[in-house]
């Protein structure tokens, strides 16, 4: 058996989200510094073993004020909780290009597990002689379950922002190493 390492191509890859604002419409919102480690047996992705970090001191929403807010003890806490991680536990393979992906998220020191949709794009040779795999990957999470809690009364009595938060990401991977396993 041979087990394959893949890691990310930050230059073509993202990590975002998307949180309801006034119950109008959607703020987005990225990570900038994340990390993507996949493990496979061959090229089978049904068989990953997948591991993700970002740093939360890199969150951006294209508004410094709310970065900033978004960094603070309101919500991420991100001088006590510097990463959130994610560790998968299995994979279900719904046909040749989509899965879902359960794992473990951790976010200010809480360990809630998500399932993700995982869209895969396929496998092709780069110019320079790698191989690269691409996903698309969205889910969806309760930011109150990790103690995200931070809300405003609106004057109609509803609430700033959504519980609700919509992740997705693009990202595309390097293949790295193959070892052949006695």
């Amino acid at each position: 058996m041979t087990t394959t390492k893949w890691v990310l191509d930050p230059t073509h890859s993202e990590l975002g989200f998307k949180i309801k604002h006034l119950m109008i419409s959607n703020i987005s919102g990225s990570f900038q510094q994340f990390e993507v480690e996949v493990e496979t047996e061959g090229d089978d992705f049904s068989t990953a073993q997948i591991r993700a970090t970002a740093e939360i001191a890199s969150i951006h929403t294209n508004n410094e004020q709310r970065d900033h807010h978004l960094r603070n003890s309101d919500f991420f806490e991100a001088e006590t909780y510097p990463q959130l991680s994610f560790q998968s536990t299995s994979i279900e393979k719904l046909d040749e290009d989509n899965f879902l992906v359960y794992g473990d998220l951790t976010m200010k020191g809480v360990r809630k597990p998500v399932k993700l949709q995982v869209e895969y794009s396929g496998i092709t040779k780069d110019p320079w002689g790698g191989v690269r795999a691409g996903y698309t990957i969205t889910g969806k999470l309760n930011r109150s379950d990790w103690g995200i809690n931070f809300n405003g009364v609106l004057e109609t009595g509803g609430l700033a922002l959504s519980e609700e938060v919509k992740l997705f990401s693009e990202i595309q991977l390097v293949k790295q190493v193959e070892a052949v396993l006695a």
